[in-house]
């Protein structure tokens, strides 16, 4: 038989939070994130810790696809907030204290008020990429590469909550749409951030798929080997000279440079 005791630890929350997500209209999935942040954060007595996707989905019980769109939501509602990215990509997740900044629109309203529901405006579908999508790879890899610039020159505020989910789009239309090969974004993330100029330029994966076409060019004139001065042979010289002679040109006014 269970028999839990908060002498085996228990979660400490403000009993304001409380009340205020009981306002909320959240589904299933999106309450068991909470829970699970709050469990693994404030159970912890820390307010962020790092969260990968498939952990969070084995803890609610919930695969990772519906983990993803759940999660999102709750970042879109700002209920969950981004703090930082961790060396591998990793997010370090928790609950956003200020519950004034959380999205309001889909709060409880008192029994007894009719409210007129309004119909969502029809749109394109936001593209949603999991830890696992190859686009979301690249966004991590170059978040990655850009937040060691960021931190050495003192602007890492700048990049604090990038939206990989926006970096993936931008690095699939960079790939599917204006066709550069994988290899090729690659090479140009890993050559930016060591030119002197771009490095602290290009902080975003926005404005390296804008730059990209001029990022490429200034990186293949600075790769393009220097063309060797041509050695003039003596040889040629003195055939020239023979040439000059036999033309009937006076020896003394052979240029001989």
């Amino acid at each position: 038989m269970a028999n839990p005791q908060t002498e085996n630890g228990y979660t400490r929350i403000a009993n304001e939070l409380l009340e205020q997500i009981m306002k909320h209209r959240l589904n299933g999935t999106q309450f068991r994130i909470v829970l699970a942040i709050w469990r693994y954060t404030y159970g912890f007595r820390r307010t962020e810790h790092s969260l990968p996707l498939s952990y969070l989905a084995m803890k609610i019980e919930a695969s990772k696809g519906q983990t993803q769109k759940a999660l999102d939501q709750l970042i879109q509602k700002k209920i969950i907030t981004i703090t930082e990215f961790d060396i591998k990509g990793g997010r370090k997740l928790g609950v956003n204290k200020n519950y004034e900044e959380w999205d309001s629109n889909e709060t409880l309203v008192p029994a007894g008020i009719e409210t007129k529901s309004v119909k969502p405006k029809k749109g394109a579908k936001k593209k949603v990429y999991d830890e696992d999508n190859t686009y979301y790879k690249m966004a991590v890899y170059f978040h990655n590469l850009v937040k060691i610039v960021a931190q050495e020159a003192g602007i890492e505020h700048l990049i604090a909550r990038a939206n990989l989910q926006t970096w993936a789009d931008d690095f699939r239309k960079l790939v599917e749409l204006e066709k550069v090969e994988k290899r090729l974004a690659k090479e140009v993330m890993d050559w930016v951030i060591t030119d002197d100029f771009w490095r602290t330029n290009i902080l975003s994966a926005s404005t390296f798929r804008k730059q990209f076409a001029k990022l490429v060019l200034k990186m293949a004139s600075q790769k393009k080997p220097s063309q060797p001065k041509k050695q003039t042979d003596s040889r040629d010289k003195d055939i020239e000279f023979q040439q000059w002679v036999a033309g009937g040109g006076d020896p003394n006014d052979f240029n001989w440079n």
